[in-house]
């Protein structure tokens, strides 16, 4: 059975200083809450959004936004 890769953006809470550019990068995948900090949701990162995506993880100042991937059956 073939193993599946997909990606996934996930937030370093203690590196991150609320800047909001990943948002501002990335606004279908990451909202900010009301400190500043970005929320983004457990699901895959969409084919279409990548591209953004890895954009948006390069931007990060304090390199909090990760893009990390999860194999799946």
């Amino acid at each position: 059975m073939a193993m599946k890769a997909t990606e996934h953006l996930r937030v370093n809470p203690l590196l991150c200083d609320a800047y909001g550019h990943c948002a501002e990068l990335l606004p279908e995948l990451v909202e900010l809450d009301e400190w500043g900090y970005p929320i983004v949701a457990d699901d895959p990162v969409p084919r279409e959004h990548l591209k953004d995506a890895r954009r948006a993880v390069a931007a990060c100042p304090r390199l909090a936004l990760l893009l990390v991937q999860r194999r799946s059956v």
